[in-house]
């Protein structure tokens, strides 16, 4: 995969950004979480309308892809994106009645636009830390409202997504990649290396969608059991598979859904699909890019 103008290059990261989130959806079971079973704790969800809400969010990333071409990570950029994630969000709603993929949007839109920055082939850890160089850009035409993971955080003094992104994407980079590789590497199926990987996560992040939901003792609890998942020897063990339900009874108990970490494994998803499709273009593909 190599793009040589900006059309080219919002297309093919809108593509990946959407598959992830469909990705992410599909895999079953995820605690608390919508997947092709049930919709965890989410009753106004369920395994289509998460599809179709990444699917109304293909123009959305491909117009952010498209607007970062190559450019320089800065006030413009960080304001440009941000008002065509806006527009995107309004038209995911519009789709699907919800604000699925407001989280996606914000991570996976830093992302794409960061992915368009440099060039294909470009190390993920230059992606991520180019990422959060924008959204360290004060968006000043951003609406003043506050939201449930502003007031989490408020609340319970967290870090959330915006720092996430901020600090360069440190979970993803540090946790969920390592996790993912690590269980290919032991011989474990794509499905349970990527649940491994959401586990991990939930283990780590403090969750602004579980304290928003169920509060500081829904976050512990979850954090709780994950990590007693990762003691047993992870989910492909019949130990660790059994606490599994475990933590899924926990969170449907505090009727919480660690979305953030849902969130942080698309993003995860998104680059390990751009690192393999972009470390080894083709000759044409590789006549064919601009070199700055």
């Amino acid at each position: 995969m190599y793009w040589d103008n900006a059309e080219a290059c919002g297309t093919q990261l809108s593509e990946l950004a959407v598959n992830a989130l469909v990705e992410e959806a599909e895999l079953t079971p995820k605690p608390g979480l919508v997947d092709r079973d049930d919709s965890g704790a989410h009753q106004d969800l369920n395994f289509g309308l998460m599809v179709r809400s990444a699917d109304s969010l293909k123009s959305t990333f491909a117009d952010i892809g498209s607007a970062a071409f190559l450019q320089e990570p800065n006030q413009e950029l960080r304001e440009k994106i941000a008002l065509i994630g806006r527009v995107g969000e309004k038209k995911m709603f519009e789709a699907v009645g919800t604000n699925t993929h407001k989280g996606a949007i914000w991570a996976l839109g830093l992302l794409v636009a960061s992915a368009a920055v440099h060039l294909p082939g470009t190390r993920l850890e230059k992606i991520t830390g180019t990422a959060g160089e924008i959204a360290c850009f004060t968006d000043r035409k951003a609406p003043e409202i506050s939201t449930n993971g502003s007031n989490v955080q408020q609340r319970f003094g967290v870090k959330g997504a915006r720092e996430e992104a901020q600090q360069g994407f440190p979970h993803v980079i540090r946790v969920a990649l390592p996790v993912l590789q690590e269980a290919r590497q032991k011989g474990m199926s794509e499905s349970m290396a990527r649940l491994e990987a959401l586990i991990q996560l939930i283990s780590h992040v403090d969750d602004t969608c579980i304290l928003h939901r169920g509060g500081i003792a829904a976050l512990s609890a979850a954090k709780m059991k994950s990590k007693n998942i990762i003691q047993l020897g992870g989910v492909a063990t019949a130990e660790g598979w059994e606490a599994l339900s475990q933590l899924e009874q926990t969170l449907l108990k505090y009727n919480a859904s660690p979305g953030g970490s849902a969130d942080l494994l698309a993003a995860a998803l998104f680059l390990d699909r751009l690192e393999k499709e972009t470390s080894n273009p083709t000759e044409s593909e590789k006549t064919n890019v601009i070199l700055v």
